[in-house]
């Protein structure tokens, strides 16, 4: 019998380093300032930037005749200390919850990949139907930050700043099978 093991990493937001420094998302751990790290890009128009995204790797095995005998795959959702940044100045714990609403998108479409992964049927093309499935929720998940930040005009509407963490809070509970 031959097997063969294929390990695949998408990492979001440029990342091809294999060490980078990440915080996985936990329904324990809230952010905080400190985990900003990156160097501040205060324009004026931004008090801060939340660098987070959803990854998935792959591995499994299959026989000689290219049927899959077991997989193995894991989802992921992280912030990117290195690549997240406020401005000092500007920093409010109001402004770091829509930052970690920004977080908790990113933990809600991993949750929905992970829900997606579940219910396809995999075949022999598992590596090309999963980076469809992931690159679909990633694309979701990009449009609903836009979204996010938009209707909130960056956290500037407290009214809609409400609402939203309200329908993430929901989102999360609804998805909660796939955490």
């Amino acid at each position: 019998m031959r097997i063969t093991y294929l390990l695949v990493v998408c990492f979001l937001i440029f990342s091809f380093v294999t060490e980078e420094e990440k915080i996985p998302w936990s329904e324990n751990y809230q952010l905080k300032w400190s985990d900003f790290k990156a160097p501040s890009s205060y324009s004026g128009a931004f008090v801060a930037s939340t660098s987070s995204g959803i990854a998935y790797s792959l591995s499994y095995s299959n026989n000689e005749k290219d049927e899959i005998l077991e997989t193995n795959i894991i989802v992921t959702c992280n912030f990117y200390p290195n690549k997240s940044w406020y401005s000092k100045k500007d920093a409010s714990d109001y402004i770091l919850k829509h930052e970690q609403t920004h977080f908790d998108i990113s933990e809600l479409h991993a949750r929905i990949l992970r829900m997606r992964i579940e219910q396809a049927e995999l075949t022999k093309n598992i590596s090309s139907e999963l980076e469809n499935l992931f690159y679909k929720t990633e694309d979701e998940r990009v449009a609903l930050q836009g979204k996010f930040d938009k209707e909130t005009d960056h956290s500037k509407n407290s009214e809609k700043e409400k609402e939203w963490e309200t329908y993430i809070a929901q989102q999360l509970i609804k998805y909660e099978r796939w955490k």
